[in-house]
């Protein structure tokens, strides 16, 4: 073999040699890439399998509630009536003055009892969630709140109807509900400021704010359970959760669901 076939050869086996590294290194990144994106869709497909279970678990707990609120009605209910009608009968037929108040204390007793189970009964088959407005139902609350005179709830806007479903209803109002009562019970606050946006890219946007003496986020012990079930409630619908507060100041949560494409 001369010098230049022996330089062809040498040439041409660099040549392939190179091709075949570029070849693997290709084949490794494509891979990789192929890799990334199974990852990426398994990740995509269980989170929106965990919202799908936890929008079916807030339902199933809305459904066993309204179930228990008509069992203490149309069970529990019927019985303390009846005992009522049975105290009041011994109250008429007993001539002893001391025995008839022991009966009569133990009449306030049952009706005060079946007073509260019937508030009971209603609070737990209250369909306001699927009858109203978000809107209505978020100022029901502002209004309800406003009543005590600890604090000045202000709600604000920017449409006049959003059709929502039962989950992301219940989800902004119990949100809001958890944010009012922190603030009330643990920031000493003056006002809460209530927004619910929308726009081309959002669905929605709840922003509430107050002016109490805010807390430390990063302390677990000061934001406590309130905080958590706030943000699982906004994973529910995976909308973005934003709660800033600064001791003093106030604390500001913001939750934003956009459009899907």
């Amino acid at each position: 073999m001369g010098k230049t076939e022996l330089l062809i050869t040498i040439i041409l086996f660099n040549i392939f040699f190179v091709l075949f590294v570029a070849a693997v290194m290709v084949y490794i990144r494509q891979y990789r890439q192929r890799k990334k994106e199974y990852l990426n869709e398994i990740e995509v497909k269980n989170e929106i399998h965990k919202r799908e279970l936890l929008a079916t678990q807030l339902e199933i707990q809305q459904a066993t509630m309204q179930q228990i609120g008509r069992e203490l009605h149309d069970n529990i209910g019927q019985k303390l009536t009846l005992v009522s009608l049975y105290t009041q009968q011994l109250l008429y037929e007993n001539k002893v003055s001391e025995v008839s108040e022991r009966i009569e204390q133990v009449s306030q007793i049952i009706n005060q009892s079946l007073q509260d189970l019937r508030s009971l009964s209603k609070t737990l088959t209250d369909d306001n969630i699927n009858q109203k407005e978000i809107v209505t139902l978020i100022q029901e609350e502002a209004d309800n709140t406003n009543t005590f005179k600890k604090c000045i709830v202000s709600f604000e806007h920017n449409f006049k109807q959003l059709d929502l479903d039962f989950v992301h209803k219940n989800v902004l109002l119990r949100i809001t509900q958890e944010f009012i009562q922190n603030s009330i019970k643990h920031a000493d606050c003056k006002n809460i400021f209530i927004t619910l946006n929308t726009s081309d890219d959002v669905l929605w946007e709840l922003n509430i704010k107050d002016d109490g003496v805010g807390f430390d986020t990063s302390d677990i012990s000061s934001s406590g359970i309130g905080l958590t079930n706030m943000k699982n409630r906004a994973a529910i619908i995976g909308a973005d959760f934003s709660l800033i507060s600064q001791k003093n100041i106030g604390t500001t949560l913001n939750i934003i669901l956009k459009r899907q494409p």
